[in-house]
């Protein structure tokens, strides 16, 4: 019996993915609950697993394609046999499209179908089937035992006037939506073309619209790390041996970032049509480099979290954003924003504010510049930091505030304990 899986629910206001990879090919063996496919939304990847267990039979969509929630997407077969291991689909699916392309097809198990009918279809072909949506019965095979080839079915598909589909080979593991086009130029240099991920495009949609729709401004300011660099190097391992987790420097600026948001509470509002609406939390949003591109967790009430929840919280995003395994409500609403590029080398930028907040404050690197302390020229661990806002809603004067504060609690750590 085939039961068929669809598109899971995913998320408030989505109603459509990418499908970005096909996790297992048709006459592969799969277990309940095990993931098959990778969908990519607005937001993040998100796996789809098996409802049953048995073996993967046809896949409806194509790496790339949009699909619906609730949408069918393949079927997989209850209580058949997987492919023998030397199916090309089991074997090496990568070399699939290119076997069949150059040779007739080798028989090859299919989980339904007799192993002597003429007609058993390989994997590969039983895809390119599907696609056309052609009657496998009507399509004389070339071949061993007359059985179909991927070129049989792309000539009656032709025959019938059926454009070529985008992507006619094996699923590939890659995570990519559609193989890279690369072709040279007239002076014979190459050029890759390579198609937008769903994540990249919303990612670009969103900041673009973000410049457009705020009168976007940057105040810039310095500060001297050696406090907070200190009691780091002082209490990290007595830290980390009784809460299990690394001591960062996260954690200082989000809760200096928190008192900061209380001193000026416009920089935690956000203009709603002809409405300002002020926040009494803080839902601190904190930039995250995941292989799909950027993505912005939010450590909900970091305002009542301690230096250990915090840093707990963000070293789970960040392993979880590498690993694809983000929730989309973990990346949902949010009052302000921090940006670390200094964990790439960055010395100065002017991040872009996040749709829905009104600032967003960007860390850079720590390196040691001479600076003066009580007349004389010293070196001191400092970095740049950078506040952008909507000045619409935030004036000059509460920028320049907010980054005061922000400055005074890491330059004195202390401030932070007695909530200065």
């Amino acid at each position: 019996m085939a039961t068929e899986v669809k598109v899971p629910t995913l998320g408030e206001s989505i109603t459509e993915a990418t499908l970005g990879s096909w996790l297992k090919a048709p006459g592969e063996a799969v277990k309940a609950d095990e993931p098959i496919a990778s969908l990519e939304t607005d937001k993040v990847a998100v796996e789809v697993n098996s409802p049953v267990d048995g073996v993967m039979g046809e896949q409806a969509v194509a790496e790339g394609d949009t699909v619906q929630v609730g949408a069918v997407i393949a079927l997989v077969n209850e209580g058949a046999s997987a492919a023998s291991p030397a199916t090309p689909a089991v074997a090496d699916r990568n070399a699939v499209g290119q076997a069949e392309a150059a040779a007739p097809a080798e028989p090859a198990a299919a989980p339904v179908e007799d192993d002597e009918d003429p007609k058993t279809l390989s994997p590969a072909v039983r895809r390119v089937v599907l696609e056309h949506g052609l009657d496998p019965s009507k399509i004389k095979g070339t071949g061993k035992d007359g059985r179909l080839t991927k070129d049989d079915v792309l000539a009656a598909a032709k025959a019938q006037g059926q454009p070529k589909p985008a992507a006619v080979s094996a699923p590939a593991p890659a995570a990519a939506p559609a193989a890279p086009r690369i072709a040279p130029d007239a002076s014979g240099r190459k050029e890759e073309r390579v198609r937008m991920t769903r994540l990249r495009q919303t990612i670009a949609s969103r900041l673009k619209e973000s410049q457009n729709t705020t009168a976007m401004l940057t105040t810039y300011n310095d500060v001297d790390m050696t406090a907070v660099m200190d009691a780091r190097n002082r209490y990290k391992d007595l830290f980390e041996k009784k809460h299990g987790i690394r001591l960062g420097f996260m954690s200082f600026f989000a809760k200096a970032a928190v008192l900061a948001l209380r001193d000026v509470p416009a920089v935690n509002a956000v203009i709603d049509g002809d409405e300002i609406i002020y926040r009494d939390y803080a839902d601190i949003s904190v930039a995250v480099s995941a292989p799909q591109g950027l993505v912005v967790p939010v450590v909900r009430d970091a305002d009542k979290l301690s230096f250990a929840g915090i840093e707990k919280t963000i070293a789970d995003f960040g392993k979880r954003a590498k690993d694809g395994t983000l929730k989309i409500e973990e990346m949902r609403g949010g009052t302000f924003t921090i940006s670390n590029g200094g964990v790439f080398g960055s010395l100065l930028s002017s991040p872009i504010i996040n749709l829905g907040q009104s600032a967003v404050l960007g860390l850079h690197r720590i390196e040691e510049r001479p600076v003066v302390r009580d007349g004389q020229i010293v070196a001191r661990p400092m970095m740049y930091l950078a506040l952008s806002y909507d000045h619409r809603l935030v004036d000059g004067r509460d920028a320049v505030t907010f980054l005061v504060r922000i400055k005074e609690a890491i330059e004195d750590p202390t401030r932070l304990l007695i909530d200065l």
